[in-house]
């Protein structure tokens, strides 16, 4: 890992494995399975329900501050704490929760490496108790809108034309229009397709096997070879916002691209807006 841009933001499992009992450590586990924590967890980790906590239904948003920092109170977290994410689905929804605490202006947090896919297949411990948690009095920052993008950003971005700055992370049947969400999903939009001039980069192909991340060679390979550099702005996108966090991660924190945003709205706002151009193609770019 010492050859990403900001090694610090990711840790390994032994890392974790060897502070389990550190009181400025707080473990928190986010699965798109929402039960799966419940069946299992590493000890001393906080389950996060990214249906019900890490957004709010009505108004079709990320959780606001007053929430935010209500979750993290309860959770027993501080602002100094250092917090490490993981999940199932390589840390799909791990990193969708570490863009939203990088967005609250939470300084440290760091994404435990292969999530819990490598846990497992470590056969580490695992318990059904929930931990004894003191609560906190959290304070969130101003929001980082710098890591955000809304849809007229992206509209100017499609205006503009700039290869290589939107980066389409789902998959190839997704950003070719052939079906509009994953199997299972039911959040979605009414069109199929992606957004002009996005290039199409799944996020599962920044990940070995195992669940972690690929090297900083074979990224930047990636990435560029789609011609996704740092010399611009690059707005990442999906379905709601989880994937591209995943790809959000990598750019910014393990190649260090300056200026990364995760358009969170992503194809579930775009691909319902009236007069928001789409295109669709049988197979990616």
């Amino acid at each position: 890992m010492a050859d990403y841009a900001h090694p610090e933001a990711l840790v390994s499992t032994q890392w974790v494995a060897d502070h389990l009992s550190g009181a400025s450590v707080r473990l928190v586990e986010v699965d798109v399975d929402t039960s799966a924590y419940d069946q299992g967890h590493i000890p001393g980790a906080v389950g996060w329900n990214w249906q019900s906590q890490l957004q709010d239904d009505v108004r079709r948003d990320i959780a606001n501050a007053k929430s935010f920092e209500a979750l993290l109170s309860k959770s027993g977290i501080g602002n100094d704490t250092t917090i490490v994410l993981y999940g199932d689905n390589n840390n799909w929804f791990a990193a969708w929760a570490l863009w939203q605490l990088k967005y609250y202006g939470h300084h440290d947090v760091r994404l435990m490496n292969g999530g819990r896919k490598k846990w497992l297949e470590e056969e580490r411990p695992l318990t059904t108790d929930a931990p004894s948690l003191t609560s906190t009095a959290y304070h969130a920052a101003q929001p980082d809108e710098s890591i955000r993008a809304y849809r007229a950003q992206v509209a100017a971005a499609v205006e503009k034309g700039a290869p290589g700055q939107l980066v389409d992370v789902r998959s190839p049947d997704e950003f070719s229009g052939k079906i509009i969400a994953p199997p299972g999903m039911s959040e979605t939009a009414q069109r199929a397709g992606h957004i002009p001039g996005a290039a199409s980069i799944p996020w599962s192909q920044a990940a070995n096997e195992d669940g972690t991340f690929k090297s900083a060679d074979a990224l930047r390979q990636l990435y560029e070879g789609k011609g996704v550099n740092s010399q611009g702005e690059v707005i990442t996108y999906c379905r709601i916002g989880e994937r591209s966090s995943h790809t959000w991660f990598v750019l910014r924190y393990l190649l260090g691209f300056p200026q990364v945003r995760n358009y969170d709205g992503s194809w579930t706002e775009w691909g319902n807006l009236v007069g928001a151009p789409i295109e669709k193609e049988t197979t990616a770019r």
